[in-house]
């Protein structure tokens, strides 16, 4: 095996470099088909390796505490797929060796495999192994049409067609399996990249899936003609909408004896008077436009530090616009001020139009709400904030979108 593998290799090894522009385009197509199919036939390859050194005990013999983690290291993968990788490889060698062979033949993928052995296992279980048998052959034939996440919902009801008479109850069975199977593989991780990223990655069980798309839907939408962000930027904000609206109910329970809450920490320049770069307590830089932006919300707690690292000021609440203040700025508002905006005051920080730090006042002459997204376009710098002569805000555009710089109001809120 060992051979065929380094032949194998060598085989690939001289595609790497062919040039593909050469390629008719029925050669391109027929070519990304077959680097599938090897592909798949290389996964029963290693499922099969995988299979035996975990029977052998190869992995604790060398010291690993499982041949998850051990595959972990030397296959540089994450626990879970290892994982994963294990659990698919004793399925298909103990209970699915039609489904194995559909696989060594490439007649479907690892995830259809994956697929169709949970279904299959379900199937055995409930009505025996001659169903389980048909189950495989109907479900191989679904591969061929079904990408493995509609396979796994048409998978619910195999039972109609290899079982009737157990259906009903084996459909109960599979949905509680799925049930466990989500529960179990549920995680988020957040992982810290070298430039103060995070990196947000993870498996919500169906639960957790329909909260979080309940919650983060409405706020995907674009906030107007000039939104340019693309799906997954909206996507984003939404999520730190959600964070900041959390954050400012004060309902989260407290974290090493405090409050839960941001707190950013800048040097500051009484000269003139400007924020300079911040840090969150976690040890994330900041540039200065963020340390302005964020110091407008009521919801954030300033640190400001002056030239000798002396700590000038933490959280004034005279700096911040909460009580009353800010119920009568919504009632005012009445949601995000950017003309065309729909989002509610509940999404809206109240940012000053003066800056605090440039020698602005809290009050309500000198506040606007505005979501997150309109917060950031407004700090920075291109639309200037004002009060109109009968108290409301008005947007002035910059020159390169309106050159007479007409200004404009949001009268969404009005008409609602």
């Amino acid at each position: 095996m060992f051979e065929g593998l380094a032949q194998a290799e060598a085989a690939v090894a001289a595609c790497v470099d062919a040039p593909a522009w050469a390629l008719t385009e029925p050669d391109l197509v027929a070519a990304i088909e077959a680097a599938h199919r090897l592909e798949q036939r290389l996964a029963a390859v290693q499922l099969t390796l995988v299979h035996e050194l975990d029977g052998r005990g190869t992995a604790q013999a060398q010291g690993a505490s499982s041949t998850a983690v051990w595959l972990r290291d030397r296959l540089r993968l994450t626990v879970p797929a290892a994982r994963r990788l294990v659990d698919l490889a004793g399925a298909l060698d103990s209970g699915a060796p039609g489904v194995r062979a559909a696989l060594a033949n490439g007649d479907i993928s690892v995830e259809q495999a994956r697929v169709i052995g949970d279904t299959v296992r379900t199937v055995q279980a409930a009505a025996g192994a001659e169903p389980a048998d048909k189950a495989v052959g109907v479900l191989v034939e679904w591969a061929g049409q079904f990408e493995p996440t509609l396979l796994r919902k048409l998978g619910t009801r195999i039972l109609d067609h290899v079982a009737p008479e157990v259906a009903e109850a084996a459909a109960r069975a599979a949905l509680e399996a799925e049930a466990r199977r989500s529960a179990r593989d549920r995680h988020v991780t957040l992982s810290e990249l070298s430039d103060g990223r995070l990196r947000l990655t993870g498996s919500l069980d169906a639960e957790a899936a329909g909260l979080l798309r309940a919650a983060i839907d409405p706020l995907t939408a674009p906030s107007g003609l000039d939104d340019t962000r693309s799906p997954g930027q909206r996507r984003h904000d939404a999520l730190a909408d959600l964070c900041r609206l959390t954050l400012r109910t004060g309902e989260l329970p407290e974290h090493g004896g405090e409050h839960a809450q941001l707190v950013v920490t800048t040097s500051f320049d009484a000269l003139t008077r400007h924020l300079d770069v911040g840090a969150l307590d976690t040890g994330l830089r900041l540039t200065p436009e963020t340390v302005r932006r964020l110091a407008c919300d009521a919801a954030i707690l300033p640190a400001v530090l002056g030239s000798a690292g002396q700590t000038l000021d933490v959280g004034r609440q005279r700096r911040l616009v909460s009580g009353p203040l800010r119920r009568a700025l919504v009632l005012r508002d009445r949601g995000c001020a950017f003309p065309g905006c729909d989002r509610p005051p509940r999404w809206c920080d109240a940012h000053h139009i003066r800056h605090w730090a440039d020698g602005g006042d809290t009050s309500l002459a000198n506040a606007v709400l505005l979501c997150g997204h309109h917060h950031r376009h407004v700090h920075r710098g291109e639309w200037a904030v004002r009060l109109g002569p009968d108290g409301h805000p008005d947007f002035v555009p910059p020159a390169w979108l309106d050159p007479a710089q007409v200004p404009r109001r949001n009268l969404y809120h009005r008409r609602t």
